[in-house]
């Protein structure tokens, strides 16, 4: 090892025939040995210091400890500074020294170590402080982008309260964090008919709000072309593109999706659904209860197709759709009983307010949560 780089050790004894025994001992190391009369003639640095008590004053001992690792050697036990340096807090110590030599050497060798691992573990401190202030400012980053994402998801959202043609579209939106997997809308298609959907992506972040925003993008592309297209047909159709082009992407999202066209002028509902859970409730004459139907996930398996559903509705009805989330909100045990405690609860509710402030919420939501309701044909 280059002279520069071997441990330095300064020894603190008196001159004379002793000392210069001691030197010969701890010469055998592989070390860098400075021998001095006093604590104020040592090297500036040393890595370690073996120091004699007649050599040291009861000042010097508290100087020392504050300094440099020290281990500290006597001819006798007795001697009543070797208890004083003990109570300093020196690291270490060893009676009658020449005749142990060969301790001696492995109490600096082990000292020598632990100063060693010491300041190995003072560096990496250092630089997991370092790491983890960088790793803060890129979380915080990730945090603005999140936030700014979930800006623009909820712009994408209809306005809460929104009519078309006497129907009025209310809703809650609540993610588990910034961005979420749930997503809805609603929209005029002509003077008689309008459409809407309520999805819930699987999971929840970044990736599964990316599918809301193709969501979006499906609607608006389809409704440009409403005047070619059967209505009551149309919800079908349309969750079969959207399967395509999920499977399209690759990214190995799928959702349970309920799309569904408002017949005004017959007060009819049609629609198709890929595996929602829950159903839609509908609330009318003072009783609720769950549409009927099935289809497969949306963006799971290729080349399914999805049933067309329909039910005619009263003038004053209110049609609730709830994600999955809030069965986790719901006290009871199983499924079945939360279901049905979910129906039970929206026939007593007036809107999604009186339904959410219902919920056991807690702090932090475990998922997206997701409330909407329709409710009219009597909406001026």
């Amino acid at each position: 090892m280059p002279l520069d780089e071997l441990p330095v050790i300064g020894l603190i004894d008196l001159p004379g025939p002793d000392r210069e025994r001691l030197i010969e001992a701890l010469s055998r190391l592989d070390v860098v040995l400075n021998a001095a009369a006093s604590i104020a003639a040592l090297p500036v640095h040393c890595d370690l210091v073996v120091a004699h008590v007649r050599a040291v004053s009861h000042d010097g001992w508290q100087q020392l400890a504050m300094g440099q690792p020290t281990i500290v050697i006597s001819e006798s036990q007795r001697d009543g500074d070797l208890h004083k340096a003990i109570d300093a807090g020196l690291i270490d110590y060893l009676v009658e020294p020449l005749k142990h030599a060969d301790i001696l050497r492995r109490l600096v060798e082990r000292a020598l170590e632990q100063d060693r691992l010491s300041r190995e573990h003072s560096q990496s401190r250092k630089e997991l402080e370092a790491l983890n202030d960088r790793l803060e400012k890129h979380l915080e980053m990730l945090r603005e982008d999140q936030r700014a994402g979930g800006h623009v998801q909820r712009k994408l959202l209809p306005p809460s309260g929104i009519r078309h043609l006497g129907v009025r579209c209310d809703y809650w939106f609540a993610p588990s964090l910034y961005l979420s997997g749930d997503f809805l809308d609603f929209q005029r298609c002509d003077e008689r008919y309008s459409f809407f959907y309520f999805a819930d992506v699987a999971g929840h972040g970044a990736s599964s709000a990316f599918v809301t925003v193709l969501l979006k993008y499906l609607c608006n592309r389809w409704l440009a072309q409403w005047r070619t297209l059967l209505p009551e047909a149309f919800p079908s159709r349309w969750l079969g593109e959207l399967n395509r082009e999920l499977l399209e992407t690759g990214i190995g999202k799928h959702a349970t999706v309920f799309a569904g066209v408002l017949d005004h002028e017959r007060r009819f509902l049609h629609y198709a659904l890929g595996a929602q859970l829950p159903m839609p409730i509908l609330q009318a004459e003072g009783r609720s209860t769950y549409l009927g139907g099935k289809g497969p996930p949306v963006g799971l398996f290729p080349d399914v197709e999805y049933p067309i559903y329909g039910c005619p509705l009263p003038e004053s009805f209110r049609l609730w759709f709830c994600s999955d989330g809030v069965l986790e909100c719901l006290p009871e045990n199983s499924l079945s009983a939360r279901l049905k405690e979910l129906e039970h609860r929206t026939t007593h509710c007036t809107g999604v307010d009186d339904l959410r402030d219902g919920l056991a919420l807690g702090d932090q939501l475990p998922d997206d949560l997701s409330m909407m309701t329709l409710s009219g044909f009597d909406h001026e």
